[in-house]
């Protein structure tokens, strides 16, 4: 198992095709954190998330199996486009746009490692951190979805223009704008993290 957490994704994918699962379990948990994280922002619902996650293995899998995957060494942003695609196709199905709302589920603030704090920190930390997702389901869907695949996904400019079918120029501004706006609100209601 060691040794697998030392290959690259292509071969990983390659080690799965020829019938090693020990291969593909490596691959997912190396990439699942932010995949599922990225998903959880996009449509605010824990369970839903959890579902559409679960689409998408079976979709990586289903793929993968019948030799369709040419994304070699680029694993993580096709991923990432196969759990986008899902989700705008989630909302066209239902026919209704992700609702502003923020939630106590678990979020990408409980999947980050912190050093242990006193108990006085941690709650310090936590109203920071709820107060920035509160703005960030304030901003325009656009505006949104790009500062979480860019901070939260960790995606380049260049992956996401590619998942949001935009020139890099385009999801530039999109940053620009949506931090401009996060800093007009912290403005606004004086709030310092």
């Amino acid at each position: 198992m060691n040794l697998l957490r030392k290959k690259t994704d292509h071969e990983l994918i390659q080690d799965f095709q020829d019938g090693d699962l020990y291969a593909l379990e490596t691959l997912v948990l190396r990439h699942k954190d932010k995949m599922y994280t990225s998903i959880l922002f996009l449509v605010k619902d824990k369970y839903l998330a959890e579902d559409i996650f679960q689409d998408v293995l079976i979709k990586i899998i289903d793929t993968i199996r019948s030799g369709r995957y040419t994304e070699e060494g680029k694993f993580l942003p096709w991923a990432m486009r196969i759990a986008h695609n899902l989700c705008v196709d989630h909302f066209r199905k239902v026919k209704r746009t992700p609702a502003i709302k923020t939630s106590d589920d678990r979020d990408i603030f409980e999947v980050i490692n912190f050093t242990e704090d006193g108990a006085d920190m941690k709650m310090m930390k936590r109203q920071s951190y709820d107060r920035v997702r509160q703005m960030l389901d304030l901003l325009p869907d656009d505006q949104r979805e790009v500062i979480i695949l860019r901070h939260y996904a960790d995606m380049s400019f260049k992956e996401i223009a590619s998942l949001t079918n935009c020139s890099i120029n385009t999801a530039l501004g999109r940053m620009r704008y949506g931090l401009i706006n996060l800093r007009k609100m912290m403005t606004q209601k004086k709030i310092a993290l």
